[in-house]
């Protein structure tokens, strides 16, 4: 009889056992199921308010050209556009010919650039570049700091790389210097207002500016001038002008992003005047990043970046497209999901939280990461985050946030170059050539389609093959030494 009621209290443990660890398990995968569904949730809200769809796409372009038009109409008009000009001019024509040299001022370095330009239909030859950090007692310091490392360096860099006897009087000695960052000018020769983004020298000012840089440079035994100030989009197509008479306008797409292109002088009343160029060109800075409209797909991640920013409520098209921003953006969507449906785990990672760590190399490598088990994906998360608990599922939710990132910010971008076209008039009957320079474009294969389909759709086949987009020749500030050339009267 004791053994019977043994077996009995034997059987009813299991069996309670059983059903308690059947219940346990179905709490977890009850659970599982609802965080799946939360993070499946996140995403399509967050696609959905990314989307941009052919009719947004023009929404944006339409509300970029009133953009500048507004800006270009007058001192007083309402625009987020500083539609910056530069008197430049002329702009290469293909035909310059000797060795050239040129600098590219950025926020922690500078780039010298020179070569020999072979005249039309010749190849350019004799391409160097060499770039120089710039100490941080330099970046804290006086511009007269500045000025003199860049003095000092360009003397060796023409050293090493020295023009032929004869080039040196044909080519007056002209240095291009082009900025990364804002130039307004009043005359090539003469800058109207620098706005300085990374460096702590306030006593830079417009006018001063090349003949202070000149002073240095004559102070260093450097027998060269700058003539061509402006910032390095502006450089870019002139550059592409070198290449191609048909290139309207040159496009930074890299940690920051610009526009430039090429407009009449007499395009808005505010840049007529003594002024005006011979040849009747002017090229404008568009600084579009500044570019902000009720149009744009504006997600809480979004604002709330821009909120946290160092600078909230400007630059809002450049925190959508910009390399600088992008993987910020998948990093924010990222830790929600981490919060809210333990995407990676029960804990969330704690460099999930730290911003600005996923960078556009390591987002573009995720997004392209073709292998099965998405193992790129993997070995990112570990590397960047510290998560080392990845399920495939997760990986493919990474991977699929990337995507619907990158998508909206190439997009927008071609609905940008759309609107440049359509200020100029050339959508339906001219040829146009942009010139796209920066690595987001160079290297993110994705997005870089994305761009190209978004154009593709808004003009549809008739006319998407009125705009031409094109890689920057020579690479990021090389435009710096195709200035110099143009400013040459004897080239």
């Amino acid at each position: 009889m004791k053994k019977e009621v043994a077996l009995a209290v034997v059987t009813t443990t299991a069996a309670t056992v059983v059903v308690v660890v059947t219940l346990v398990r179905q709490y977890w995968k009850q659970k599982k199921d609802r965080q799946w569904k939360k993070c499946q949730q996140i995403i399509r809200i967050f696609a959905r308010e990314c989307a941009t769809p052919v009719p947004k796409l023009w929404e944006v372009a339409n509300a970029m050209v009133s953009d500048m038009e507004a800006s270009l109409s007058s001192d007083e008009a309402r625009s987020c556009l500083n539609m910056l000009v530069s008197y430049v001019s002329p702009l290469p024509t293909g035909n310059e010919q000797g060795m050239y040299y040129g600098v590219n001022l950025r926020g922690t370095d500078f780039l010298m650039v020179c070569a020999r330009l072979g005249g039309k239909n010749e190849p350019i030859s004799d391409f160097y570049k060499e770039e120089i950090s710039l100490p941080s007692n330099v970046m804290l310091g006086t511009s007269q700091e500045l000025y003199d490392i860049i003095a000092v360096e360009l003397s060796k860099f023409i050293s090493a790389h020295p023009e032929n006897n004869d080039e040196t009087a044909a080519n007056d000695k002209k240095l291009g210097f082009t900025l990364s960052y804002a130039a307004n000018q009043a005359a090539a020769t003469s800058g109207a207002a620098i706005k300085w983004k990374n460096f702590s020298a306030d006593d830079i000012g417009g006018k001063e500016l090349v003949s202070e840089i000149n002073q240095d440079l004559e102070k260093h035994g450097v027998n060269m001038r700058v003539h061509a100030l402006v910032d390095d989009t502006v450089g870019d197509l002139a550059g592409a002008r070198y290449y191609n008479k048909e290139s309207v306008a040159a496009i930074c797409l890299g940690m920051g992003t610009n526009a430039a292109y090429v407009d009449t002088a007499q395009s808005g009343p505010i840049w007529r005047g003594s002024l005006l160029p011979n040849s009747g060109e002017i090229v404008i800075s568009i600084e579009w990043g500044n570019f902000n409209s009720c149009q744009l797909p504006i997600t809480q991640f979004d604002a709330s970046l821009d909120a946290e920013s160092s600078n909230p409520g400007s630059r809002i098209f450049e925190k959508l497209i910009s390399g600088m921003y992008l993987g910020e953006i998948v990093r924010r969507v990222l830790a929600k999901m981490a919060k809210e449906t333990a995407l990676f785990g029960e804990t969330v990672p704690p460099k999930l939280l730290i911003p600005y760590l996923l960078r556009p190399p390591d987002m573009a490598a995720m997004h392209q990461d073709t292998s099965e088990d998405r193992e790129v994906v993997h070995e990112k998360l570990k590397e960047i985050f510290g998560i080392t608990n990845s399920t495939e599922m997760a990986r493919e939710i990474v991977a699929e946030v990337c995507d619907i990132v990158t998508e909206r910010g190439a997009r927008l971008a071609g609905a940008g170059i759309v609107a440049i076209t359509k200020k100029l008039g050339r959508i339906a009957n001219r040829r146009s050539v942009i010139t796209i320079e920066g690595g987001l474009y160079e290297h993110y294969r994705i997005f870089r389609n994305y761009l190209h389909s978004s154009v593709w759709e808004m003009l549809g086949d008739e006319l998407s093959g009125n705009i031409i987009i094109e890689h920057a020749h020579g690479g990021s500030g090389a435009g710096a030494l195709f200035l110099a050339a143009s400013q040459n009267p004897d080239s």
